[in-house]
């Protein structure tokens, strides 16, 4: 008797999520705990495992189908150890075509569509599809295409093997025929649908307002230069940036506790911890994870949580719980290049640190004009909660303590 694989639980507030990749296909042997399906939620990207062991028999839901918690997206046919026989096997293969319809295929304009995988892959690797020789059916690209072709473009030491250009988040159509205009649509992801309507509802309900200030990142850089390698030889990991700004947002956000705070009905709801929501780049958008009480941790501890994070952000391994809460969030488009940016604030948080680029420019001091790593911060907040000076207030001391880090030693 086949046994039913069925959509978990995926979170408090989480009742459906979107078909996002089969991990195995029907006549695969699967091992328990295998994941064979992975969902896509509105924050991310679920992984759902086979309850047993044996032979992965059918699909019940069709890639990219809405399903809801609890509800059958599979079949098992437990105890078997190889291939589905007979009418079995045949019904595997059927449903093996239907599902590879949304696999990389190449249409008839030139144009590609790619499965969830084989994007990532592309995006991961920074290879060009169109330059890559399909060797799944009807010729369409397999994630083990694209991962072949950027090993042979390392091997060929800066040799244009793949043509690959800077990873895009979409893929990129072979050159189009002198006065040939195309077009590619894709279908929004369930997580890039939720990132829209978040962000347009954070627009339309807070009162929205950015304060700005400059920093000058001397010091910072020379502590850094001085401590990094014995940092990295001590903790195992490197000193960056995001922990200075994760610190100093936390001794602002203590003494300005409006801009840690949030609305709730009437009510404001002040917290005395401090979880911090952190912008990364995930495949299908950015996600903000939380590292939790940052301001009872170490500048090891912190660094070693959000690089953490990025790595399974980077590999679609984030949870539910890995999303939950958050007070503040920092964003950094300066890893991007951004000089100077109106961040847009996490609801239900009240405000949002966003960071950019660092570089060189002419400034006074003590009464000379000076070369200095400067950096823009801006300091997004909901003006419903938090007046002008409590935000200018507390983007000054972030600046102060960046400016002189002592002060985030000596709690000051």
């Amino acid at each position: 008797m086949a046994t039913e694989v069925k959509v978990p639980a995926l979170g408090e507030s989480v009742t459906e999520a979107t078909v996002g990749e089969w991990l195995k296909q029907p006549g695969d042997a699967v091992a328990a705990d295998e994941p064979i399906v992975s969902l896509e939620t509105d924050k991310v990207a679920v992984e759902v495992p086979s309850p047993v062991a044996g032979v992965l028999m059918e699909f019940v839901v069709e890639l990219g189908e809405t399903v809801e918690v609890g509800a059958v997206i599979a079949k098992i046919e437990a105890g078997a150890t190889g291939a589905a026989k007979g009418e079995e096997a045949g019904r595997a293969a059927e449903q093996r075509e239907e599902s590879n319809e949304a696999d990389t295929a190449s249409s008839s304009d030139g144009s590609l569509t790619m499965s969830p995988a084989v994007r990532r892959a592309v995006i991961e690797h920074g290879v060009d599809p169109t330059t890559i020789k399909g060797s799944g059916k009807d010729g369409r690209l397999t994630k083990e295409d694209v991962v072949a072709a950027a090993k042979a473009k390392k091997d060929s030491s800066g040799a244009a093997a793949t043509s690959a250009p800077a990873p895009s988040p979409s893929p990129t159509p072979a050159p189009a025929a002198k006065g040939e205009r195309r077009e590619e649509r894709v279908k929004m992801t369930r997580m890039r649908q939720t990132i829209a309507k978040r962000l347009k509802g954070a627009q339309e309900e807070a009162a929205l307002l950015t304060t700005f200030n400059d920093c000058d990142m001397t010091a910072v850089i020379e502590a850094r230069n001085a401590y990094k390698d014995v940092f990295a030889k001590k903790h195992g990991i490197k000193l960056g940036f995001m922990s200075f700004f994760a610190k100093a947002a936390a001794l602002a956000l203590k003494d300005v506790p409006s801009v840690n705070a949030q609305i709730d009905g009437d009510e404001i709801v002040y917290h005395d911890y401090i979880d911090l929501s952190v912008a990364v780049s995930a495949p299908n958008g950015l996600v903000v994870p939380v590292v939790r009480s940052i301001d009872a941790m170490s500048f090891a501890e912190i660094e070693l949580a959000i690089a953490d994070f990025g790595k399974r952000a980077k590999a679609g391994e984030l949870t539910m719980e890995d999303m939950k809460g958050g007070t503040f969030t920092i964003s950094n488009g300066g890893v991007f290049g951004s000089l100077m940016s109106t961040p847009i604030i996490n609801p239900p948080q009240s405000a949002v640190l966003g960071l950019h680029r660092i570089e060189d420019r002419p400034v006074a001091v003590n009464g000379e004009v000076v070369i200095r790593p400067m950096m823009y911060l801006a300091l997004s907040y909901d003006h419903r909660i938090i007046d002008g000076r409590e935000a200018v207030t507390a983007l000054k001391i972030m600046k102060e303590a960046i400016e002189d880090p002592m002060r985030m030693l000596i709690d000051l």
